[in-house]
C-alpha cells in the first residue's frame, strides 16, 4: 500500500445503505487525497452479516470495491452490533487513532432529537477531539439526459395507493424532502428526494403524483469540496 504522508490526520467514512453511501465515500476519498492521509470506512449493522438480505449485501460488496479503488486503509463492517451506533463509531475511531469523521444526514426527526438526543449531539460527547463533518441531502441533481431546477422543500401526503407532492406541511404529511423540478415543463415533474427507514431515497414525480416509491439512480452535484468543508 502507497505510504501516506500525513499520519497526524485519518478520515472515517461512516455510511448506511442507500444512494447516499457512495456520495459520503467519494467525499471521504477527497479529502483523504488532499491531505494524503489513511482513509477507513465503517458500516454498522444491528444483524448478523449471514442475515443481511441481497439488497444490504450488494451495498457491502459495492462500498469495498470503492475502498479497493481508492487505496483505503480497510472497509470496517460491524454486523451482529446491539450497541448504539455512537458507541461503536467512537470505539473505531479511538482505535484508527481518527481525526475528521464523515456521517451522512441523520434520519431521525427534530422531535426525536429533542426527545431523545440525536447521534451527532451523542458523538461529540464521546469523542470531542474529533472533527466531524457532516453531509446534508445535496439541493442540486445532476443528469446526462435531464437538467433540474434548485431543490425546494416539499411534502408527500397519502392519496389511496398514491403519494401526492406538496409544498405545505399538513397533519396529513407522511414525507419531509426536497423536490427538483425537471428544467422546461410547466408541471411539477421531477425527482423527490426524502428519508425513508434511514435510507435516502429519489422517487419519481409525474403531475405532482408519486406510484412508486422505489429508488430512481440519480448523481448529485457534489464535486465541490466548498459544500461541507
Amino acid at each position: 500500500m502507497k505510504k501516506k504522508d500525513r499520519m497526524d490526520e485519518s478520515i472515517l467514512v461512516c455510511v448506511y445503505y442507500g444512494p447516499n453511501g457512495e456520495r459520503l465515500i467519494q467525499r471521504g476519498c477527497k479529502i483523504a487525497r488532499m491531505l494524503n492521509c489513511p482513509l477507513y470506512i465503517l458500516t454498522v449493522d444491528p444483524s448478523p452479516f449471514d442475515e443481511l438480505d441481497a439488497e444490504k449485501s450488494n451495498y457491502i460488496t459495492k462500498w469495498q470495491q470503492l475502498a479497493k479503488e481508492h487505496n483505503a486503509q480497510a472497509f470496517i463492517l460491524k454486523d451482529n452490533e446491539k450497541r448504539p451506533v455512537y458507541k461503536v463509531i467512537a470505539e473505531v475511531a479511538r482505535e484508527k487513532n481518527i481525526t475528521q469523521l464523515i456521517i451522512g444526514q441523520t434520519a431521525q426527526s427534530r422531535w426525536e432529537q429533542i426527545a431523545k438526543g440525536s447521534i451527532i449531539n451523542s458523538l461529540l460527547k464521546e469523542i470531542p477531539f474529533v472533527d466531524l463533518h457532516i453531509i446534508s441531502v445535496a439541493r442540486y441533481l445532476k443528469n446526462p439526459d435531464r437538467q433540474f431546477d434548485k431543490g425546494v422543500r416539499a411534502y408527500l401526503i397519502k392519496e389511496e395507493k398514491n403519494y401526492r407532492l406538496v409544498f405545505k406541511h399538513t397533519e396529513d404529511v407522511k414525507f419531509e424532502g426536497i423536490f427538483f423540478k425537471e428544467i422546461g415543463t410547466d408541471f411539477n415533474n421531477g425527482i423527490f428526494k426524502f428519508m425513508k427507514d434511514k435510507e435516502t431515497l429519489q422517487v419519481q414525480v409525474n403531475d405532482d403524483i408519486i406510484t412508486d416509491l422505489s429508488n430512481v439512480e440519480m448523481k448529485t452535484d457534489s464535486d465541490s469540496l466548498d459544500d461541507f468543508l
